[in-house]
């Protein structure tokens, strides 16, 4: 007789053995098998719900949990609570992802890589979702959709298309300045242990005292920078395509644990009324001269997830989630993220996605007008009633000082004649200012030679208007820029 297996069916009714059908037996080894055989309907039809939807953008990714802890004291600035004392730690789930590519794509393509990290604090759960540049293609959010779909499949040949990705950024020339980042030595990490997180839009912080300074938000790999040539990252591709999801994991399995220095950058109002447009546009980036960076924390990444799916795959990460002390700018990339990322979870995770345990906060959740819906694995509030301004509530709303709430006050930049309407901001020398300096300053000869060599490799097989359009957009960034390419691609059509 086989001993108890100890497994059950999804309802807890003990099982004999999971891996054997109940069958009527026929002639030659086969069988009948019946409707009540609830074990293998149950296992049949969990295997055809196993996958979610994967995310539009971000879909492939390494994650880990770790801990962030205050090493400088900046309680003069902000009042959130996570930041408000030297020594202070919080608990952090980290994220690092390619862009375009599809869940199954490789580690090591040339990308813009997403980096998202989660605090969990006693306020709620704090997130900063941003890039491993500085900068990203588009200010204005409808054209997010359209960049996203550029650089993924052509929609009759399903197949990567360069000629839509350089007739996107041509005509939308706003994207230089990422593009010059992108085709540089950073457009392919070595590791996600060694890439710098930029949180990429502005908030405000907001300190005890109500008053505000505007802050760009930064981490920086302690383990210092580290970048792959495009023939290893081609390789490595081909080799092991989660290389980078594999690094990471074995490097924190024997106890390498990476780390990540935290900075801010801080604008009183009064220089940001002085900066113009590059404050609020995340084309642009603020001088380091200028608005030098103040170290605030280390953040530390000590465990893996025990379940992949469980704990990263269901990790819902948004711009919106910010507590008390830090709160929004007018920046129209942000204003339209705050929606679209926590969108995006409803839809692929459901209504009650906050109830997943990676996107638990590890505070008490009062939030009895949110409830219903699929999947709600709380008591759903009980009897509390589900309408504002109750009987039993109306007297109890604790009161949040004017210091610490998420008020978004953006009155100070209105100005008289301001109207609602179609206000883009068109491209002109600005956009080639920050670009140059890169390209000049930051930039060495071998840095510029292989940006030429990358951006003239993506040009194989577009057009030649298109690659016109590229020299040109390129060559107003720096007359020296476009002439090696346009020398490059020459070089290359010999070939």
């Amino acid at each position: 007789m086989k001993p108890a297996s100890n497994f059950t069916l999804g309802e807890g009714q003990p099982l004999s053995d999971p891996a054997v059908s109940t069958t009527l037996p026929t002639f030659g080894g086969g069988g009948l098998v019946p409707l009540q055989d609830t074990l293998l309907l149950e296992t049949l039809a969990h295997f055809n719900r196993e996958r979610i939807p994967e995310r539009v953008v971000h879909a492939k990714a390494a994650g880990a949990w770790g801990e962030f802890e205050v090493t400088h004291d900046i309680s003069h600035l902000t009042a959130a609570k996570f930041l408000q004392s030297v020594g202070k730690k919080t608990p952090v789930l980290c994220r690092i992802s390619t862009t375009g590519g599809e869940k199954g794509s490789p580690d090591t393509v040339r990308d813009i890589r997403g980096f998202s990290v989660k605090f969990y604090t006693e306020e709620g759960n704090h997130d900063i979702v941003g890039n491993h540049v500085p900068v990203f293609f588009v200010r204005d959010p409808v054209k997010f959709p359209s960049v996203n779909r550029s650089h993924k499949k052509h929609p009759q040949s399903n197949t990567a298309d360069a000629n839509m990705f350089w007739d996107f950024h041509v005509h939308n020339p706003e994207s230089v300045h990422a593009l010059v980042h992108l085709f540089g030595s950073r457009g392919i990490p070595d590791s996600v242990r060694r890439i710098t997180g930029f949180g990429v839009h502005t908030f405000k912080l907001v300190a005890p005292d109500g008053s505000f300074k505007y802050c760009k938000f930064h981490l920086r790999s302690l383990q210092g920078v580290g970048n792959a040539s495009t023939d290893e990252a081609t390789r490595l591709a081909g080799v092991n395509p989660d290389f980078h999801t594999q690094e990471l994991f074995d490097a924190i399995s024997r106890g390498d644990y990476p780390s990540w220095g935290l900075y801010i950058q801080v604008m009183d109002p009064e220089q940001a009324e002085r900066h113009g447009l590059a404050m609020f546009d995340i084309t642009k980036v603020w001088n380091h001269k200028y608005f030098p960076l103040i170290p605030v924390g280390k953040m530390t990444l000590n465990k893996n997830p025990a379940n992949y799916f469980a704990e990263i795959e269901q990790a819902a990460f948004s711009p919106s989630n910010m507590v008390p002390g830090i709160t929004s700018s007018p920046d129209p990339m942000l204003q339209a993220r705050m929606f679209a990322y926590p969108d995006a979870q409803r839809y692929r995770l459901g209504a009650n996605y906050q109830h997943l345990p990676p996107n638990q906060p590890i505070v008490p959740v009062k939030a009895p007008y949110q409830r219903d819906g699929a999947a709600t694995t709380t008591s759903n509030y009980g009897a509390t009633p589900s309408y504002v301004h109750n009987g039993s509530t109306r007297h109890g709303i604790r009161s949040v000082s004017a210091s610490t709430a998420q008020a978004v006050r953006h009155d100070e930049w209105l100005r008289g004649g301001t109207t609602l309407g179609l206000n883009e901001i068109p491209d002109t020398e600005d956009d080639y200012v920050q670009p140059r300096e890169l390209w000049r300053r930051v930039f060495d000869d071998a840095e510029r030679r292989l940006w030429v060599s990358n951006v003239a490799g993506s040009l194989d097989g577009v057009s030649d208007d298109l690659k016109r359009g590229v020299i040109e957009m390129f060559g107003r960034v720096d007359s020296e820029m476009g002439n090696m390419l346009a020398a490059k691609i020459r070089e290359t059509a010999r070939l």
